[in-house]
Parts: C-alpha cells; structure tokens; sequence
C-alpha cells in the first residue's frame, strides 16, 4: 500500500495549474517536464499518481514564477476575513454600548437580546443548512463576502484568474466549501460576543450599573420566569443568580438597587453569555474545524477529467512485459535459463472476466481468460449468475473503439449491482488497429464514473 505523501494544499495547486494550463498552456515553460514523460509502471496508485503530479505541479511553478500567484486567492481570503472579524468586533462593541442607559441603567434582556438574539437566530439557520446541505443558509453575510473577495474580479483568461477560480473551486464549494465557510461563520460571532462581553465587562468595572427589566406586551411573571431557567444550569458550577425578591425589586422604574442584587445581575449576566453564547460557539467551531480537516483528507481529483487522463496515459503509462513466444525446442539451456513473465500487475490476481458484446479481433491480456462474453440475454443472464457466486474482483471487457451507449452501461450496473467484490473495467483494443481517441477514452472513464468504478479501476492498454 502506498503511503499517502501528499496534503491538501498539494491538490488545491494541482487543480490551480490544471485550470491554467486548460486556458493558458502556450504561455508556460515546460523545460524541466520532458524527461518526466513515459515512465513506465506496473501498476497504477493514486497516491503514486498523485505524488508524480505533485512533483510536476512544483516543477512548472518553479519554472514559470508561479508561487506568489497561486498564493494570492489564499491570503485575499485570510485579508478578507480579518476585515470581517473586525467588523464583528465593532458590532459586538456597539450592541453591548447600546444596552446601557444615560441614567446609569442597563437593560438586562435588551442586551441579552442583541447578543444572544442574533446569534442563536445564526446558529439556528446554520443548523437547517448543514442539515439540508443549503450553504446559503449556513453562511452569514461576512462569510459570504469573505468568500467572493478572492476572485471579485472578473477578468477572462489571466492566470492569476484562474488560479483565483481554481482555488476558489476547490477550498469555497462543495463539502470542502462548506465546513471552510462555517468555521469562519463561527469565528465571527465568537469575536461578536467576545467584543460585547469584554465591554460589558469594562463598563462594569470602571461605572456602577442599575440593572432592569421591563415589558408592555408579555405578562409580568414572563421575564422572571424565564431568568429562573436561565439561572438553573449556571447554578450547578457555583454561580450566584438574582432570587426571586431581587428579580422583583429590579422591575424597571422600582427605585435603585442594593451592591448584592447588582452583584448577582453582573455574575447572571456574564454567565448567559458565556453559558448560551460563547460555550455553544465554541462547541460548533471545534466540530466544523475537525469535520474541515476531515474532508480535506478525503479529498480527491476528478480522475475522470481529460486533464488527468491525458496525464496519467503520460506520467503513468503502463509497463510492457516482453516474454518469449516461440522459444527454440532445442535450446535446452537457454529454456531453462527464461522464466515466465510475472502477472500484470495492473489487473488484479485472480480476476474473473467478462466481456460486453466482443467481437474476435479484440484481444485480451494473456494473464487473462474471458469467462463469458455477453451478447444476448441468456448470456447476460448466465454472466449475473455466475457473477452472484464469484469470491473475488470482477473484470469487465469492453470495446474502447465503441461508443458507451446505454445498453453497455445497463449490462455493467446489472453486473456490479449483483456483486460485493471489487470491479475493474479493461478498454481493449484490436491488434491492428489505430490508437483510440482521446474524447473517447473520456466517455469510457464517465460511464466507469456513473456505474461506480473508481478511476484508478480503469485499464486502458
């Protein structure tokens, strides 16, 4: 088994360099590649695969200057969310100053609100889009903003562009994109309520506060009630809330307060924050930070796009064995001296074939023996059968000349759809004849990707 020598980072460059080379290719030097061309493998890895477009993803870079502009969408994006936590600060500041009164008063559930209102309002609609898998819903305004800042510019066919929309691709979409955007959701309304807090704090310290309460439309046992259930869980880790009588006495217009009752706001008030505010923050920014590591581990290339099977035909072509045919009957010794040829590495041990609609002149590997070649519905039905009771990888033969049409992708469902075993597909070519296209080696490795064959389990020869 390979070992995995590659991080995420690694794959966000190859995918910025295969979107420039896709628009771009003419202006970049590819002196120091050449010799990287035709090495030869037995078997084909994706982490091998991987590793070689590693190592010539940082050759181009090198040689064409490339480094600062593949970095540019990154920090534009770390710029742009500084900006944001910046204007969390101000904001938090702003919703804590406005809580407090000219006359030395501060509003208990006005504050409670513009802090806590607004963030469980966000945490609310971030849970509907993590659940739904809506990431309009579960990124905020900042986020969003933070995210189209690196590539705001919509110039056509630059590198630096490109780089910006591959980067962008591939770190601000899809799964990746989204556990990205929600850490940077969570940071935000942690400095939001951290800014709020620490002013609150300060104002505290420095000025002697009323603490009060009022309402028009709820009935007046409401908001003591509800201080009550806030107050519970805060007094199993040993903090002091307002009784029932300093609650009372705290009604908005009932005359000052003594050093005890606005002692017991101060601690109440500075436990909500940190209990139903901070806490679960902290909490979701820890779970998305470990699912964001999470996915970019398993992150992959599309091994599918013609940009990586024209590169794996290159980087990785397959190694041809030669082995005596018609060796001389009557030289004893130099039999004697010639082994057979090892298996091919690239089709698994023990595989069992079979072929979809076949003709004679296509040739299979000499390690190889086709079981059954499908051209009816009795051989399909024989194919399924045998298929059901085969302990081990199945090998699937098709005509790489043809086109994928429907009726070839049915019968490989049919047969993958009867098996656990791993499956491979094998594009085999007549002996003479002229080599396949590009486009339609490409419609093969599609259909591979629609009936659930990995890539790396596609044979071409």
């Amino acid at each position: 088994m390979s070992v995995k020598n590659y991080n995420f980072s690694d794959l966000v460059r190859i995918e910025q360099l295969r979107k420039i080379e896709s628009e771009k290719a003419d202006d970049l030097s590819y002196a120091s590649i050449k010799e990287m061309d035709g090495q030869a493998t037995s078997d084909f890895k994706y982490a091998d695969f991987v590793q070689r477009l590693t190592t010539r993803t940082n050759r181009l870079v090198h040689d064409n200057t490339l480094d600062e502009t593949l970095l540019k969408p990154q920090n534009q994006f770390k710029r742009a969310s500084l900006f944001c936590f910046v204007a969390a600060a101000i904001l938090g500041a702003l919703a804590a100053g406005n809580a407090v009164g000219e006359a030395s008063t501060l509003n208990i559930y006005w504050l409670l609100t513009v802090l806590l209102g607004f963030n469980f309002l966000s945490m609310l609609l971030w849970f509907t889009g993590i659940t739904f898998n809506l990431q309009g819903l579960s990124t905020g305004v900042a986020a969003q903003l933070a995210s189209w800042w690196p590539y705001r510019n919509k110039e056509e066919n630059t590198i630096s562009s490109l780089a910006a929309k591959a980067w962008g691709e591939s770190c601000l979409t899809g799964i990746v994109g989204k556990w990205r955007v929600s850490v940077l959701t969570h940071k935000f309304w942690l400095v939001y309520l951290t800014a709020g807090l620490v002013l609150l704090i300060l104002l505290m310290l420095a000025k002697q506060y009323n603490f009060i309460w009022g309402t028009t439309l709820l009935p007046d046992s409401s908001l003591p009630k509800l201080t009550q259930a806030l107050g519970k869980p805060m007094e199993y880790i040993g903090l002091n809330t307002p009784d029932s009588q300093q609650i009372t006495s705290s009604r908005m217009g009932a005359g000052r307060q003594d050093a005890e009752t606005r002692g017991a706001w101060a601690r109440f008030l500075i436990g909500v924050l940190l209990l139903y505010g901070l806490l679960p923050r902290l909490i979701l920014l820890s779970v998305s930070l470990i699912m964001q590591k999470w996915v970019q581990h398993r992150f992959k290339l599309d091994l599918y796009l013609p940009y990586y099977i024209d590169l794996r035909q290159r980087l990785m072509a397959r190694e041809i064995k030669a082995k005596v045919i018609d060796a001389d009957p009557q030289a004893h010794v130099k039999q004697v001296e010639v082994t057979p040829p090892s298996a091919d590495n690239t089709i698994p041990q023990n595989a069992q074939a079979f072929g979809i609609e076949l003709d004679d002149q296509l040739v299979w590997p000499d390690t190889v023996t086709c079981r059954i070649n499908i051209v009816d519905l009795q051989s399909n039905e024989e194919a399924v059968e045998q298929v059901k009771k085969i302990n081990g990888p199945i090998l699937i033969g098709v005509a790489a000349h043809r086109i994928p049409d429907r009726g070839v992708q049915r019968i490989v469902k049919e047969l993958l759809e009867n098996t656990n075993q791993p499956s491979w597909l094998i594009l085999l070519k007549k002996q003479s004849a002229e080599p396949v296209t590009n486009a339609r080696e490409f419609a093969w490795f599609r259909m591979a990707e629609t009936c659930g064959i990995p890539a790396e389990h596609v044979i071409t020869q």
